[in-house]
């Protein structure tokens, strides 16, 4: 009798991707069964997720599996980005299409929450660098677009799972991207929840990652191949099912997952809230094994994302892998960017706010003009290196020990340019990791779940079938 298939869904910023694992003459095979495209939304000058949009496609991704699967499917798990939310209504429907975490609303939020709770006093108490994107600062801007203040959230890859019939859920490493979790308990912070006037019933429970949240119901049910297929939590956060997905021991290297934004860090057994990680930039969050990613968020590969969108709305329009070609041949650069400048944070007229950026720290802009885009690009990449090389030396410091090589994960595959540019800044080599590396986290996570018996999974057996998924 064939081995029951599973389902991961990977929620991205630019695409969303329902993958089907089979077991084949004993081996595991995993193809992406359907793709839909990702981007927020504008609604008037308030910036969105098109969250019907995006469980539509879903719902049609994941009757493909139930028709390529006829020997059934076991279980479904949902991983996304961190920090973005769903407010429901009593009858559990959706209060509007959720906020982007770029939409600009947080900024008054955020000041004003600096006033009640310092910024370094909560970055001890909860690890996470407070930014304005995070869940807190979203929580508290609320009432200002007229939503009920006392509705129920959950984060968005636990929503998937509760419209498919789940409870509502926080997974562990999802939560601890609020902003709200307590370091030292793993739960919810009641006195920040008090202090900034923020409702703690409206938040949902926290699971640990693997936890089976439920079982499928609705119309999708029917399906003879999901007649049995039970919902799991895996590391919600698509970093942390990236990180579950590395096959190899990480206690002497570093990872970087190079994707819309960046990660640099590496897994430490305690969390690390000193000033000198504060002012670096680095925050603690949950792993799906009972560690910390320990890292720096640092604004990528949305940079040359924005640019490509900008250009093809004026007939100039590029494949990524051709504008990597071609910047590693242009062999230019007209200078560094602050990637974490705030304007490189938004959206729209990106070349732009990249000549502004330059202009102001003391480069010549760049034409924007047909046949440029590889200098932006390259512009782009040099900028990236030399942050990861800041980023590594900062982390070597703070934990005050060597890294010796790193291990790069998301497009590094299709960036041959940025790898170079890295292992040339850091004098690190650098192991080059699944592109999907997400997905086989989320799927290791649930394998891991399903020998568990209701039991903590171990980091242990999330690394070895990591390595099964990835030698299949």
């Amino acid at each position: 009798m064939q081995e029951s298939a599973r389902v991961a869904i990977d929620l991205g910023a630019e695409s969303c991707r329902v993958s089907l694992l089979r077991w084949k003459s004993g081996k595991p095979s995993i193809e992406v069964i359907h793709r839909i495209p990702n981007g927020p939304v504008h609604h008037g000058n308030s910036l969105h997720w098109p969250i019907e949009t995006i469980f539509a496609g879903l719902e049609d991704g994941l009757r493909k599996a139930a028709e390529a699967a006829p020997e059934g499917i076991a279980s479904i798990a949902v991983d996304s980005w961190g920090v973005d939310y769903v407010r429901l209504a009593p009858d559990g429907r959706v209060l509007g299409d959720p906020f982007c975490y770029r939409d600009q609303r947080t900024v008054a939020t955020k000041e004003a929450a600096d006033r009640v709770i310092p910024p370094f006093d909560l970055y001890q108490r909860t690890g996470v660098l407070p930014l304005r994107i995070n869940t807190v600062y979203q929580l508290l801007a609320d009432p200002a677009a007229g939503i009920d203040a006392e509705a129920p959230w959950v984060m968005m890859p636990e929503y998937i799972l509760y419209r498919l019939g789940a409870r509502r859920v926080s997974e562990y490493t999802h939560a601890t991207h609020t902003g709200l979790v307590d370091l030292k308990t793993g739960n919810w912070c009641p006195e920040v929840f008090k202090q900034l006037n923020l409702s703690l019933e409206a938040a949902p429970p926290i699971v640990r990652s693997g936890s089976v949240v439920g079982r499928l119901q609705g119309p999708l049910a029917s399906l003879a191949a999901f007649s049995k297929t039970e919902l799991i939590a895996p590391a919600c956060h698509d970093t942390a099912s990236a990180i579950a997905g590395i096959p190899t021991d990480l206690s002497s290297t570093a990872y970087i997952s190079s994707g819309t934004w960046s990660l640099v860090g590496t897994l430490t057994t305690m969390p690390v809230t000193t000033r000198a990680a504060f002012d670096s930039g680095y925050v603690n969050l949950g792993a799906a094994t009972g560690d910390m990613l320990f890292h720096s968020v640092i604004n990528s590969m949305w940079v040359l994302k924005q640019c490509m969108d900008s250009w093809a709305v004026q007939g100039r329009a590029w494949k990524i892998e051709d504008i990597v070609q071609q910047a590693a041949e242009c062999n230019l650069s007209i200078g560094l960017l602050d990637m974490d400048a705030e304007t490189l944070m938004l959206d729209t007229d990106m070349p732009q706010r990249i000549n502004r950026e330059l202009v102001r720290l003391g480069f010549d802009a760049i034409d924007d003009v047909a046949g440029n885009e590889p200098i932006f690009a390259r512009t782009i990449f040099e900028s990236l290196s030399v942050r990861y090389a800041a980023a590594l030396a900062s982390l070597e410091k703070m934990l005050d020990r060597k890294l010796t090589g790193i291990h790069m994960l998301g497009g590094a595959n299709r960036n041959k340019l940025l790898v170079r540019l890295t292992e040339e800044r850091t004098g690190l080599p650098i192991e080059i990791g699944q592109t999907e590396s997400t997905t086989i986290g989320n799927l290791a996570v649930q394998l891991a779940a399903s020998e568990s018996e209701g039991q903590p999974i171990k980091p242990e057996a999330v690394r070895q079938w990591a390595r099964c998924l990835c030698q299949g």
